[in-house]
């Protein structure tokens, strides 16, 4: 704890943290239960392929969310980086989700409407959110390294 925060004041910046990558996330709920249920319902798209598109929706809406809002005080010198991590572990989240969507519809042959949207959208994006929030936080929204500190000049030859 070479920074000087207190437990206390590191336990307050989680929940703060938290709060805010909730919030976003609930946005993203909606839009991905929306999408979803557009899909299924109104679209006849399969199951998993309607996961995988609402999934799709809402990462999008949580990257802008996250980037700008949650994690807007991070280091921001490697979007590229940024991106292609945010995506990477967006694409494992959304690999929990429909894992869990294709395991209960396929696996366990629970295929109406209410079962589909248990699994994916409790269950499976439950299990995803965790996993997200973790590896946002760890690997894609980093906070930007302090400089370090100047180091004293070599000292010059003594005089002759």
């Amino acid at each position: 704890m070479s920074d000087g925060l207190t437990l206390r004041d590191r336990m307050r910046g989680i929940a703060h943290e938290v709060a805010k990558f909730g919030t976003v996330g609930a946005l993203g709920v909606v839009v991905n239960v929306v999408v979803f249920n557009l899909c299924t319902q109104g679209a006849g798209l399969a199951p998993v392929r309607s996961g995988v598109l609402a999934t799709t929706a809402a990462i999008l809406t949580n990257y802008v969310g996250n980037r700008y809002w949650t994690y807007r005080d991070r280091d921001k010198s490697g979007r590229s980086r940024e991106a292609s991590l945010f995506l990477l572990f967006s694409g494992v989240g959304m690999v929990i989700e429909n894992g869990v969507l294709a395991l209960s519809h396929y696996g366990l042959d629970f295929t109406s409407s209410l079962a589909d949207n248990v699994a994916k959208n409790v269950i499976g994006l439950g299990l995803g959110s965790l996993f997200r929030f973790w590896s946002y936080r760890t690997w894609v929204f980093r906070v930007a390294e302090a400089p370090a500190a100047a180091e004293p000049a070599a000292p010059s030859s003594p005089p002759r």
